[in-house]
């Protein structure tokens, strides 16, 4: 399964009912120039809520979702009182120590950005909301997880080199995945190759 992430702001908590709602901060491009665009959203209500994009710790569910092209209005309400590990959370969010929503989704039909590594998600299935910690746009003071798996079958690499890093005095190898992988993915750096 393919997944990546795109950053939602948690506008409000109301702590009686235990209901969180936000506002998704796309289509603007995130510090990796990949655009999530609201509506190519697929989805069907509810939506899990999850801590830390971790699929073993539920902590609620999104009961409202309204898509415009700005972004993604949503409602969450979290399970307050199941267990101690969901209000530990709760606490965590109302201190301001977690700020962030995240959303997990699979790529439908995904175009790359011209002149940038980026990938505009133009169609894509959204599978779970999260509460997390690390900002991943530099104009939103919230969270966002990007993660990309290729199945291994598809993930022939063609290892090119590619230039020294800059300022770091390391070498560097560039592996970039073949289609239809390399559309979803981007290259990474292996930083260290050891040989016999």
């Amino acid at each position: 399964m393919d997944r990546a992430f795109s950053t939602l702001e948690i506008k409000e908590l109301d702590d009686d009912s235990g209901t969180i709602t936000g506002i998704a901060s796309t289509p603007t491009p995130d510090r990796m120039d990949d655009v999530v665009l609201p509506l190519g959203a697929k989805f069907q209500l509810p939506i899990p809520l999850l801590w830390q994009h971790n699929h073993g710790d539920p902590i609620g569910h999104v009961t409202e979702a309204t898509v415009t092209a700005k972004g993604i209005e949503v409602v969450a309400k979290v399970a307050l009182g199941v267990t101690d590990e969901i209000d530990r959370y709760w606490r965590l969010m109302k201190a301001g120590l977690v700020r962030g929503l995240s959303i997990g989704f699979r790529g439908l039909k995904v175009a790359q950005i011209e002149g940038t590594w980026g990938v505009e998600f133009q169609e894509w299935e959204w599978l779970e909301l999260s509460a997390v910690t690390i900002p991943a746009q530099a104009e939103a003071s919230i969270a966002t997880i990007k993660e990309f798996a290729a199945k291994p079958e598809q993930a022939a690499a063609l290892v090119q080199p590619a230039p020294p890093p800059a300022a770091s005095g390391k070498k560097a190898v560039v592996v970039k995945l073949n289609d239809p992988a390399r559309v979803r993915a981007k290259p990474f750096v292996i930083n260290k190759i050891h040989t016999g």
